[in-house]
């Protein structure tokens, strides 16, 4: 009989490490104005965005979700 491989877990655990947002991509310069990119919370107020994904957009700090319509 063959001896069982060992299979050798990978230091990470397989995940991939997330990338933050640099405060500079969640806004817009608009001749004397700033603009916000993305919606804020209407839970939370207008200092926590909403994280855009493929089909909703999120808050991570209250749980709030918007589901988006079919395109």
């Amino acid at each position: 009989m063959a001896a069982k491989e060992v299979q050798k877990k990978s230091a990470g655990g397989g995940k991939k490490p997330s990338k933050a947002k640099k405060a500079y991509q969640l806004y817009t310069i608009a001749g004397d104005k700033i603009q916000r990119k993305n919606k804020s919370c209407p839970k939370c107020g207008s200092g926590i965005f909403l994280a855009m994904h493929k089909e909703r957009v999120h808050c991570g700090a209250c749980k709030y979700t918007e589901f988006l319509g079919k395109k």
